[in-house]
This record gives structure tokens, sequence and C-alpha cells, in this order.
């Protein structure tokens, strides 16, 4: 997930996660390079969790991210960053949180059903 922010003072702020096993490498990698792309600050955090709904039914069936942030809302789940595909919404959530989003998500999208045969 990468998203990019621009701050009111014309600063660009960009934000992405990594597998956590690879959180120290990529700090490192991007301690070396700060001072040549300009960075003011780069910092970590690896206490959040990223949790996504994917399939290709969401091309087709609106109100999907509707669904999921309300539902995660409901729960009182902040959502740190947002990113969406065509196929896909992922959310960072605060790692204490993540089991409560998937179960809530698993919940609200009725995954515990079987699937509908053809």
């Amino acid at each position: 997930m990468i998203v990019q922010n621009v701050g009111v003072d014309g600063t660009t702020d960009f934000s992405f996660t990594v597998h956590r096993g690879e959180m120290k490498k990529a700090l490192a990698v991007l301690d070396e390079v700060k001072n040549e792309i300009g960075a003011r600050d780069v910092r970590g955090d690896d206490k959040i969790a990223k949790v996504s709904v994917v399939g290709v039914g969401m091309r087709t069936h609106a109100g999907v991210a509707s669904k999921m942030f309300k539902a995660l809302a409901a729960e009182n789940i902040n959502l740190q960053m947002i990113s969406t595909s065509e196929i896909k919404i992922s959310v960072v959530v605060d790692d204490k949180y993540m089991e409560l989003a998937v179960r809530t998500l698993h919940q609200v999208f009725e995954l515990e059903k079987a699937p509908a045969s053809a």
C-alpha cells in the first residue's frame, strides 16, 4: 500500500506498508537516502496491520467500501490509511484491532455462509 499526501506547507508525505519482517531493512535504506531525496524525517510503526476486502464482484456491487467503513466505524476501529482499486479495498488499523476488524468484516459480508451452488 502506498499513499501520498500533500501538506498545507507544500511538502509531500509518502506512507507505505512493508512486511513487518522487512521494516528495519526498509528504514535503514530510507535513512541512507533521505538526504538525497530531501526527506525531513523517516518514521516507522510496527504496531499496525493491513486488512483488505478483495474480489472481482466489487466491480458490479456498489457500496462495498461504504459497508466496510460503516462496519469498522461501528466497532470504533480507526482507519489510519485507505487504499482502493477496482477489486480491493485495504485499510491500515492499529494491530490490536486486527482480529476484531477481520471478524467484523467476515460477519458483515456473510463469509460464514456457504457459496450458492451454480
